[in-house]
């Protein structure tokens, strides 16, 4: 039997779509609506388009966007005094800050200054703090896990008691989402294990896993006989291993890998995430949640 495919981009529309209905609601009552200032240093084209798309987002669902375009020279000195200005700004509620930065600058110093209460990409040491401790201390859980942890719920997985095994390490993905899955709570209660670089016999504690999430930036790392059958596969890597010719556009495109032989897994996994069209479309959906729950903690909004 096929594996069910857990498609981030109908997932993204659900979420988008209760978002924007929020946004209204508070719009209408309280008259003010979620602020997000989008802050980019230089003109990298990956960076270009994803902050793009994030203004897109931001603006269809009726925030308050601003967009700070930077130069690459800019000192680390203006750049701190730029996000102080957005800091004490009452109408932002959330604070971006487009990685990577140029080598001058420090960008640990950089998202450190962030205001916790506006950092909504979460990766503040405050934010880092309160996702360990869990619970209602819970601000802004980082966007990539977040989207994760949701598609895992609204695909009706159950993760109470579940074997999760995590591949995978960063501070992006690997970590905070182990983290997540196991509090207690919605989408939680789990058994966690992450494995790595380090793990000796990595195929052995795939093989247990109910729920796996690969998070290792390895095209087709994880094998077809590494899956339980049945189990829930999120596959979070999107590598480019080649180009081919549109067949729509007649233009090069990126050929595009997950972590996972998605091929062969899906014959064996009970539910799977493609590549694209997976864990991605999630990112920017969660950061705009991110934006609405800052301004609902400001206003005493229960979630």
């Amino acid at each position: 039997m096929t594996a069910k495919l857990i498609k981030g981009t109908e997932i993204q529309k659900e979420i988008l779509e209760e978002i924007g209905k929020e946004v209204k609601e508070i719009k209408e009552k309280h008259n003010v609506v979620p602020g997000l200032v989008t802050i980019l240093v230089g003109e990298s084209p990956a960076s270009i388009s994803y902050v793009t798309l994030k203004i897109k987002t931001a603006n269809a669902l009726g925030f308050k966007e601003i967009q700070e375009n930077q130069p690459d020279d800019i000192s680390e000195a203006d750049l701190l005094a730029l996000i102080d200005k957005y800091n004490k700004d009452e109408s932002i509620n959330g604070i971006l800050v487009q990685l990577p930065l140029p080598k001058h600058i420090d960008d640990k110093k950089v998202l450190n200054a962030i205001d916790p209460d506006k950092d909504v990409d979460g990766f503040h040491p405050v934010n880092v703090g309160r996702l360990m401790i869990g619970g209602s201390e819970v601000k802004f859980p980082p966007c990539t896990p977040y989207g994760i942890q949701e598609m895992i719920v609204r695909a009706g997985v159950e993760t109470k008691g579940a074997e999760v095994v995590v591949v995978g390490r960063s501070n992006i993905v690997g970590k905070p989402i182990a983290n997540m899955m196991v509090q207690k709570g919605r989408g939680a209660n789990a058994t966690v294990t992450i494995v790595h670089t380090g793990t000796q016999d990595l195929a052995s504690h795939c093989k247990r896993a109910d729920i796996l999430i690969v998070a290792a930036g390895v095209p087709e790392l994880v094998k077809p006989e590494w899956i339980k059958p049945g189990s829930c596969v999120i596959d979070v890597g999107v590598n480019r291993v080649g180009e081919k010719i549109s067949e729509k556009t007649g233009k090069k495109i990126a050929i595009l890998k997950g972590d996972v032989d998605f091929d062969k897994a899906k014959e064996i996994a009970g539910y799977i995430t493609p590549v694209p069209g997976g864990v991605g479309p999630m990112t920017i959906t969660m950061l705009m949640l991110n934006t609405l729950k800052s301004l609902k903690f400001k206003l005493g909004i229960s979630s």
